[in-house]
């Protein structure tokens, strides 16, 4: 069985349709792009398997269950925004997470935290975005789940932040775990992706593997991307 898995999957808002028909399968043990402009359905697809929307007509499942209480214990998600309170400093988070997750890992995000020279008293409205960022990560990445939803981890990360989110990414998740990284940002993430998923105007047009895909058309990932869509 397919650890995340849609079926005719289609969501629409009132008219608009945001993800059309959709058929994919994902398995354990990758690191998968989903990747498309801004509006393509990305988002709305990651918010469907976290359970923070329905579908209109078809299925999505995780481990063969449709999203709800028992996929919530399964899936570490990183929401597109800022979404920890901002009056909690970093040990009041550790142990909020501990209490809600009971895969929370906190050796492995206190150790994260201490490499950044994170303040563990310090509370997130007075850090700098940056920071704040990288704790919404670590706190995601100290999860030992079985799926990891990432939506747009690096796009409000300067360029020189960029290498440690990815490589905390790498090397924080199980090998027998998913990771579903949606973003645009391409040539930033191309490294370290084993598949990819094009996604356009709620379509999936292409997935394939990442070096199957450099291969076959003798070019990276990226600038397969800007000629599918003409960036």
């Amino acid at each position: 069985m397919s650890r995340f898995e849609c079926h005719a999957l289609t969501k629409k808002y009132g008219q608009t349709t945001a993800l059309d028909n959709i058929e994919l399968s994902l398995e354990a043990g990758q690191i998968v792009g989903l990747l498309g402009p801004n509006g393509s359905g990305k988002t709305t697809l990651i918010k469907i398997a976290n359970n923070l929307l329905t579908v209109t007509e078809g299925s999505l499942t995780i481990e063969g269950l449709k999203p709800g209480k028992q996929t919530k214990s399964m899936v570490a998600y990183l929401p597109d925004q800022e979404c920890l309170p901002g009056f909690m400093n970093v040990n009041d988070l550790i142990r909020y997470y501990k209490d809600f997750f009971s895969d929370f890992n906190e050796y492995k995000c206190r150790k994260m935290l201490d490499s950044l020279d994170i303040s563990h008293k310090m509370t997130l409205k007075k850090m700098s975005k940056g920071t704040r960022e990288k704790v919404q990560l670590i706190m995601t990445m100290s999860r030992d789940a079985q799926i990891y939803l990432l939506d747009e981890p690096i796009a409000g990360v300067d360029p020189a932040a960029r290498d440690y989110v990815l490589n905390t990414i790498i090397n924080n998740y199980s090998p027998k775990a998913l990771v579903i990284i949606s973003t645009h940002l391409i040539a930033d993430v191309e490294p370290i992706l084993d598949d990819i998923v094009f996604i356009n105007n709620g379509h999936i047009v292409l997935h394939q593997n990442a070096d199957d895909l450099r291969e076959e058309h003798g070019m990276s990932v990226d600038a397969y991307f800007r000629e599918t869509f003409r960036y």
